[in-house]
């Protein structure tokens, strides 16, 4: 194996799991799997997400706030 590159592994999450991280109920995760909104693995019959995917997804939806000037009175 010398030369190869090697490449941490991610951890393959089930729906239930992507479900519990973003607080959500099973059929949101499913609707972005059947969407292809998200990356995910299929494995025989059963679905996979790996955990990179999900955390670029919540990364994906991140708004970062209005910095506000504050106002002096003249």
């Amino acid at each position: 194996m010398s030369g190869a590159s090697k490449r941490p592994v991610d951890r393959l999450l089930t729906v239930t799991e992507v479900a519990e991280r973003l607080s959500t109920s099973e059929r949101f995760p499913r609707r972005l799997i059947e969407e292809r909104r998200i990356t995910f693995v299929r494995i025989g019959r059963k679905v996979r997400i790996p955990e990179s995917a999900l955390n670029d997804f919540i990364a994906a939806g991140l708004v970062h706030p209005i910095s506000t000037r504050t106002w002096r009175a003249a």
